[in-house]
């Protein structure tokens, strides 16, 4: 029936913006049933969850698992999470288009100020809050839905810091009556969207690729640690299959190769989406995070 993406910067009112939609739907005419999955049904901590790359990947894995479980054209199904990557509101439309259900993404729009004061006072009342770190991070790479985009649109824009979350707010009103609305030949307000087949193998090969990249660049990363622990100065990492080797004038910590991996990967998945796709094998993949590490140590 539909998909909808609850987005926004952490500590900005998405729970509430979700419940308060799914309470909504229970309360309106459809006689579909409607369904919230959030990362606290999973049990795991919050802070855990984006305390590093490898377990913010294992955690959108397990939404997006439950989510593709989910869907059907007979209910409707809430993602209560931060979705903010614009890659990953991708692979969640796919899902959409695969199933041929109706799709939307729910903004909470409030500023940074405002989310960071929030999460200090659900720190003070003892309640679930983001460590500053992970909370800083997390802001920092949030990427704010575009309606442009197919993956954001149509889109819904909250602000519960200047209006609150109501059941009878416009938006919330808005949201109830395009999930809900009768479909024929003639309705234009309201888009189903259709499996293809492009749609359908995109959800498998951007998996792959991204698994590719992930494991490809740590691989890189792990070498480039290995060889400077040898001992001495070195001025190139070898990495053997005929790969260019990582060119470096001084000795590079770990933080800082993790920095650099993940701004790679990032910028890769927003690459992607408008141009060339993700390399498919680790060598490729090799290739491209070294060519980027090269610039990097380069210019310094």
């Amino acid at each position: 029936m539909a998909l909808v993406v609850i987005c926004g910067q952490p500590c900005s009112g998405k729970s509430i913006a979700a419940v308060t939609l799914a309470e909504s739907l229970k309360e309106s005419d459809t006689k579909q049933s409607v369904r919230i999955i959030d990362e606290a049904s999973f049990h795991l901590d919050r802070n855990q969850n984006y305390a590093n790359m490898p377990s913010e990947k294992n955690l959108r894995g397990k939404l997006r698992s439950d989510v593709d479980r989910s869907v059907s054209r007979r209910d409707i199904v809430i993602v209560d999470s931060l979705n903010s990557i614009k890659g990953y509101r991708y692979e969640l439309w796919c899902i959409a288009c695969a199933a041929g259900i109706r799709y939307c993404v729910v903004y909470c729009d409030v500023d940074e100020d405002h989310c960071r004061e929030w999460n200090k006072e659900r720190s003070d009342r003892g309640e679930a809050s983001y460590d500053d770190g992970v909370f800083e991070d997390l802001v920092r790479r949030f990427e704010r839905p575009e309606r442009r985009n197919r993956w954001d649109s149509p889109l819904f824009e909250l602000y519960p810091y200047r209006d609150g979350i109501e059941r009878s707010s416009l938006v919330i009103l808005e949201a109830v009556t395009y999930l809900t609305k009768t479909v024929d030949s003639k309705t234009q307000d309201v888009r189903v969207l259709q499996p293809s087949i492009a749609t359908q193998s995109a959800r498998f090969s951007e998996a792959n690729s991204l698994y590719e990249l992930d494991r490809a660049t740590q691989e890189v990363i792990n070498a480039v640690v290995e060889q400077q622990g040898l001992g001495g100065v070195i001025s190139r990492v070898t990495l053997g299959n005929e790969l260019p080797p990582v060119e470096i004038c001084r000795q590079v910590g770990l933080p800082e190769l993790r920095r650099l991996r993940r701004t790679f990967v990032k910028l890769m998945g927003q690459a992607s989406l408008s141009g060339p796709p993700l390399p498919t094998d680790a060598d490729s993949a090799k290739r491209r995070f070294v060519d980027y590490l090269n610039r990097e140590f380069g210019g310094q």
